[in-house]
């Protein structure tokens, strides 16, 4: 028996490939709810994750505004501003450069695999708001 598959029965892997193995050759039906729940626990998933990082980069800046004007640190805000230009510049070139082909490979993909695209997006929408 393989390492990766012990301790798994032989159903669970074969009802896992089954549902998962190629999902845009099956029905309407199939696609659009594994498209739903799969959009549903990304909205889920997304939005939890959000509102972490959220608190902690806003924490982040509250700490540091707070060791600033308290003496503990010193920013240097001309370096600091140049730095953020400088990158700000360098990700909107490879945003630039990559988002077209991104864009053309989402609208085949949504063209070929419709059901699943839409239940996918409906999905991400209720895990959204459930959360």
């Amino acid at each position: 028996m393989k390492p990766e598959n012990r301790g798994r029965g032989k159903s669970e892997k074969d009802w896992f490939q089954g549902i998962f193995s190629d999902i845009t050759k099956a029905s309407a039906a199939k696609q659009t709810i594994v498209g739903g729940i799969t959009g549903w626990g990304t909205g889920f998933v997304f939005t939890k994750v959000g509102k972490a990082a959220a608190t902690a980069v806003g924490g982040s800046l509250l700490l540091i505004q707070i060791a600033q004007h308290q003496g503990y640190i010193r920013i240097n805000w001309n370096q600091l501003n140049k730095d953020v230009e400088t990158t700000t510049e360098y990700v909107e070139k490879q945003v630039d450069k990559g988002f077209p082909r991104l864009l053309k490979q989402g609208k085949k993909f949504v063209k070929e695999n419709l059901f699943l695209a839409t239940g996918f997006a409906g999905g991400f929408l209720l895990g959204i708001a459930s959360s």
